[in-house]
Order: structure tokens, then sequence, then C-alpha cells
């Protein structure tokens, strides 16, 4: 599985430490950046990774600020990409589980290292359970495409 990683000044060092971690598990990571640690805006970095992720150029993307809060808003923006706030194991498996969210952002200045770490674990183990829960999926990306194509 490919992973796309991005964030911003906030959530660089979770960064680092989640590329660090996902490459021991066995993972192919693609940074999108910031390469250093200097202040830059959540946008331009999430953007790369929610492209890439909406042209099918990586599986999955994990997108880190300060809270997580931005870098969801600019991944949802992305036609394809559904992406989920997570600030605990649970949350990223009903995440995966009933809304197939491709996406994780994560709050670099709200959780640990080591929790984010189980957090992306489980959301990357985690299956869509598909049933009832891929209709309510279809109509998302239905909406999504209608708004796109005005």
């Amino acid at each position: 599985m490919k992973i796309g990683i991005a964030s911003d000044h906030a959530g660089y060092e979770m960064k680092r430490y989640l590329i660090q971690y996902l490459k021991k598990e066995g993972f192919e990571v693609i940074d999108f950046g910031p390469d250093i640690l200097k202040k830059v805006d959540y946008p331009d970095y999430g953007a790369k990774a929610s492209m890439a992720l909406s042209t099918g150029e990586i599986d999955r993307a994990i997108l880190i600020c300060g809270t997580g809060i931005g870098m969801s808003i600019i991944a949802n923006r992305f036609p394809g990409v559904r992406a989920a706030l997570c600030y605990t194991p649970f949350l990223a498996e009903i995440a995966r589980l009933h809304n197939d969210a491709n996406a994780l952002a994560l709050g670099g200045r709200i959780i640990a290292n080591e929790l984010a770490c189980e957090i992306a674990r489980v959301f990357l183990e985690t299956k869509f359970c598909g049933g009832r829960h891929r209709r309510g999926s279809k109509k998302i990306e239905k909406l999504a495409l209608q708004r796109f194509m005005k």
C-alpha cells in the first residue's frame, strides 16, 4: 500500500515520526512535504497529498496540522477523497468501517506520536465493511461530483 503523508509546521515532527513507523511496518511512503521545519500554510501541502489521492497516485493519505481540522477541510475539497479527523483508534476504525475514509487527519498539537502510530495502524489495517454503508458512500460521491461538475 502506498501512503502519502503531508504536514504543516505544527505537524512536522509527528510526520517524521510516522514516516519512520510506516516504513518499519513495510509501507511505501511518499512525503509531500514540507522537507524542513519552517512555518508553512497547511493548504499547500494538504492539497499536494490530496490531489495524489484523488488521482490514484497513492492509496491512502495521512495529513497532519496543529489540530487536524484544517487538513481535513482541504482534503475533502478533492473528488474521491474522504478525510476523517481521528483522535482515537476507535474513530479511525469507524471511519474506515462505516465511511470508507481514505485520508486520515491528525492533530500534531493534540495527540502524542505513539498514539498517532496506533491510530494510523488501525486506519490502514481496517477494511471498509460495505453493506448498508456503501449506499451512504455512493451518495456522498454523487453529491460531490454534481458540485464539481457545476
